[in-house]
């Protein structure tokens, strides 16, 4: 198995799943069928009482996250999702020091293209 779909093998409630997509979940990550793992909770809830299972089931659907739309493609979109799920907010500040300092770039680059000195270059080069 490559080491990135290693990495990318975490825990997430799908987003297919029947009711909050925790079986399918586990099950996917699991590697094990989920029709079984349906019947496998089921089986659980009747032995041990169906009220701790039901608070166990929503208790973990509001803690796993939910599985990501596409795939990653690197570490760097994994890291992101993650940041994005705990933190919005933090998130949203990365982007923006991301587009910043983007700006910031092309700014510089506009001005070295508009600046007096390379029009004079330019016209030089041209005469050549």
């Amino acid at each position: 198995m490559d080491p990135r779909e290693e990495n990318q093998r975490r825990l997430y409630r799908s987003r297919s799943g029947m009711v909050f997509g925790v079986c399918r979940g586990m099950a996917e990550y699991l590697d094990f069928p989920v029709p079984a793992m349906r019947i496998l909770v089921i089986l659980i809830a009747l032995f041990t009482g169906i009220w701790p299972l039901i608070g166990a089931y929503v208790i973990a659907a509001l803690l796993l996250k939910p599985e990501p739309v596409i795939p990653f493609r690197e570490d760097s979109d994994q890291e992101f999702y993650e940041s994005y799920m705990n933190s919005r907010t933090m998130a949203l500040q990365r982007l923006k020091r991301t587009f910043d300092n983007l700006e910031r770039r092309i700014r510089r680059m506009e001005n070295m293209v508009t600046a007096k000195d390379y029009d004079w270059e330019r016209r030089l080069n041209e005469q050549e």
